[in-house]
């Protein structure tokens, strides 16, 4: 980008993008959470399910927008722990994967 005649360097960051921290980031069973508070509108998975990494899970709707809650990595959801309908808060689990 260029403001004023000086060049600067950005990068644009999605806050929805799985996060990936290294090889450790990715190995092992991973709990997905809910990342704010809301209402569980959509459950797309079930387990057993095998997922890839960027794969939408659940559909949060908070503040009358509906937030898609994606895999962070590629594997099978061993559990789900909430169903639709149902209310969450921030950091709550929604399923693990592995």
């Amino acid at each position: 980008v260029c403001v004023n005649g000086r060049r600067y360097s950005i990068e644009i960051k999605d806050p929805r993008a799985p996060k990936v921290r290294g090889a450790a980031g990715v190995d092992g069973r991973q709990s997905i959470r809910a990342v704010m508070p809301g209402k569980i509108v959509r459950v797309l998975v079930s387990e057993g399910d095998e997922v890839q990494a960027g794969q939408g899970m659940f559909v949060v709707e908070a503040m009358k927008m509906q937030n898609e809650i994606r895999s962070p990595k590629s594997g099978r959801v061993v559990s789900v722990a909430v169903r639709e309908g149902a209310a969450v808060v921030a950091g709550a689990p929604l399923a693990e994967v592995e």
